[in-house]
């Protein structure tokens, strides 16, 4: 409804979009007598009527009689205002409204006392947009949206429309044909073909996890012990009645809560559950920034998982990826005919590595987008950390580029000067939102601070990833145990570097795909149990080394396989005492890293750690403290990376006394020999390795010896 004035003619004129309407009416909706034909002005339904008798807008509604008979009475989307305010545009332009995810997209909401649905989207060079879905018959002429003036956002609420409504925004092009595509902010997404996004209210959940939030909020996490469980949820149990159906949300909120207690892990990692439309991708090109994937059920489903995990003292971490998005017409893709969300220039914008589009950071638009879907997955899911995708490929221009196919910065360097202020800015923000939530790189370059604090020049992470460990170890450990004394160092290493960084040590999945071999059968030699014997060394030294932990699912039972996304894993290998000790070891080593008081505490402070030998190549024998605050939270940690038995093999400690063997990865429980020193030894007053005590130990052959000081 809009005032008219033509010549000497005046009043109000309403027009309305109705193919399905035989007849049309006009109702006031403060005087139902009221009512104002509108003529049918052609074939395909558009009517209008010219009111000369009322200057004023009035509230009303439309009254139809379809061809069928049926009479219809409903509100007219075009009499209500914007739902977005002149600074909720503002804000948006400026990439720094923290809150845009709860104003773009769809909102459930209600208008003038009339419930309904807002839809709001960003498309600064489209010649049209329209919301089309089920309600319209996907018909872009019913529900075309206004423009919001030069800040490229279009804007309609459409009254009657309830959660559940399919739709996508219909997007006219410059070039002459239209787009169809999904919602950026779209919270729910039917399944391909068909993309489509759903409406969906998301605030309506009523969580039962204060009491785990509030202890997240005044834990120190840098102190405090992290053992984080990294799983691909469609590939971690499938279903017993069908062995093709993994697990839902709601039964892995059963299934994976028991087994995340019994293993005693403290947190657990999914790799992106963001909606993504090709399985192979494993999660990470994502199309739905701001919404669970359907797979495994609903948002509310979702929320179930978390909060029963919270309910039962692990946390939640996600995978997210704002480093990159796939080329899918349905999507971000050249999104209003134009490169919006990506670079135009391939230099700048295209992933040779992945085949997919890199997020132009200049734009304060999409850094409000990607910093929006960072706090909306803590709002709305609770989620307790992100670990943040690819950030190597962020932070550098050239990254597995040629010379010649980069652009280099302001100042002619190869930092992305844009992604280092939005990862920057992006980590404060979820800090100060969400107190205790954990943020982590994955991230496989010497960049100086990726873990300091924004306000000391880092990057503001919480944690970063210790590639150069995993992959120094994983290589001196496929090596013929003949051969290691003359790659010894490749073990002592990682601590030149070991606290230039709050690093979580990890194996993670990309390790165990695409011809790596599992972690079991990386290990060199046969039969399966000497591999075995290889592998609880390999752990045992990961949880003795500082730092946090992160492990790969169906690595902690020796998957001898390597991980296929397609499948579940081989849980039937746990009837075998090779895989099951592997799985009983991580299973202790989470214990002893969460009950001996200190020891996690000091992952990130030199002075809780002192090597006691590191040096001794020719018997690849590793030996270092681990200390606490109190004498009896010191450790020492023995390891023999030979298949030999070394008998009375004497290694220096720093106090007298009893100390206690608190594990010993070559116990028979574990499937290991037996060998071992019965539970512990007493120090003796011989001085060895610079040290005024001595413990003379048995070490068996491919092991880890842990003892813990008695006094």
């Amino acid at each position: 409804m809009h005032p008219y004035k033509k010549g000497k003619t005046s009043g109000i004129v309403a027009r309305a979009f109705l193919d399905d309407a035989k007849t049309c009416e006009l109702v006031d909706i403060n005087d139902s007598t009221k009512r104002y034909p509108l003529e049918r002005l052609s074939d395909d339904g558009f009517f209008e009527c010219l009111i000369e008798d009322r200057k004023q807008v009035f509230g009303y509604r439309l009254r139809i009689e379809r061809f069928n008979g049926e009479i219809r009475q409903f509100y007219d989307p075009y009499s209500f205002l914007p739902t977005l305010s002149d600074d909720d545009v503002y804000l948006f332009s400026e990439g720094t409204d923290h809150q845009v995810h709860n104003k773009m997209g769809s909102q459930v909401r209600e208008v003038d006392g009339v419930p309904g649905v807002s839809f709001a989207v960003w498309a600064p060079n489209a010649e049209r947009v329209s919301v089309v879905g089920d309600f319209n018959h996907w018909d872009g002429r019913y529900h075309p949206m206004r423009s919001l003036g030069a800040s490229g956002v279009w804007e309609l609420f459409i009254p009657g429309l309830e959660a559940g409504a399919k739709y996508k925004y219909e997007i006219g092009t410059r070039h002459g044909y239209p787009n169809l595509k999904t919602d950026p902010y779209g919270t729910r997404f039917e399944a391909p073909p068909y993309n489509a996004s759903i409406v969906c209210k998301v605030d309506d959940y009523q969580w039962n996890d204060a009491e785990w939030i509030q202890t997240r909020e005044s834990t120190d996490w840098n102190h405090a012990p992290i053992s984080i469980y990294e799983m691909h949820l469609g590939s971690w149990k499938a279903v017993v009645e069908d062995a093709a159906r993994p697990l839902s949300y709601r039964e892995l909120a059963v299934e994976l809560v028991e087994y995340l207690k019994d293993m005693r892990y403290t947190h657990v990692e999914f790799l992106p559950l963001s909606e993504h439309p090709f399985d192979g991708s494993w999660g990470y090109q994502v199309t739905g920034f701001f919404a669970p994937t359907f797979r495994f059920g609903t948002p509310e489903d979702f929320m179930f998982l978390v909060d029963t995990l919270h309910q039962n003292g692990i946390g939640v971490i996600m995978d997210w990826v704002p480093a990159h998005f796939p080329t899918d017409s349905f999507a971000l893709a050249q999104f209003d005919g134009t490169a919006l969300y990506e670079h135009a220039d391939p230099r700048q914008g295209f992933h040779q590595d992945w085949g997919t589009l890199i997020f132009n950071y200049g734009r304060s638009e999409v850094r409000g987008f990607l910093i929006a879907s960072a706090l909306a997955w803590c709002e709305r899911y609770h989620i307790d950390g992100l670990r943040v995708d690819a950030v190597a490929s962020m932070l550098y221009l050239d990254y597995s580029r040629e010379e010649g196919q980069w652009i280099p910065n302001q100042y002619g360097g190869r930092e992305n000067l844009e992604a280092i202020e939005f990862l920057k800015q992006t980590n404060d923000l979820v800090h100060k939102y969400y107190p205790g939530t954990l943020m982590i790189a994955e991230e496989s370059t010497a960049f100086p601070g990726v873990s300091k604090p924004t306000a000391e020049g880092g990057l503001g992470f919480d944690m970063k990833w210790n590639m150069g460990w995993m992959h120094d170890t994983l290589e001196y450990f496929q090596k013929d145990p003949v051969y290691r004394k003359y790659e010894h160092h490749q073990l002592s290493f990682g601590m030149l570097y070991q606290y230039s960084e709050n690093f979580t040590q990890v194996f993670s999945h990309d390790e165990v795909v695409h011809g790596k071999q599992s972690m079991l059968m990386k290990m060199p030699g046969e039969p399966i149990s000497n591999k075995a014997h290889q592998l609880r060394l390999l752990y045992a030294l990961m949880w003795m080394w500082p730092g946090k932990k992160t492990l790969f699912m169906g690595c902690d039972f020796g998957q001898s396989s390597e991980w296929k996304c397609n499948g579940s894993l081989d849980w039937h290998l746990l009837q075998y005492t090779d895989h099951e000790g592997i799985q009983r070891v991580i299973r202790d080593l989470n214990r002893i890293y969460q009950e001996v008081p200190g020891f996690a505490a000091g992952d990130n402070d030199p002075s809780c750690f002192e090597w006691i030998n590191c040096t001794d190549a020719d018997n690849s024998i590793l030996t270092f403290l681990r200390k606490g605050e109190a004498q009896a939270d010191t450790l020492a940690a023995v390891g023999n990376f030979t298949p030999v038995l070394r008998d009375e093999f004497r290694v220096g400690v720093p106090y007298p006394g009893f100390w206690k063997e608190i594990l010993n990865t070559d116990a028979k429980d574990y499937g290991g020999l037996g060998y071992g020193n019965n539970g512990g030894v007493q120090a003796e007053e011989i001085e060895w390795d610079g040290r005024p005590y001595s413990i003379k130990l048995q070490l068996p052959p491919q092991s880890m010896s842990c003892f813990r000081y008695q006094g």
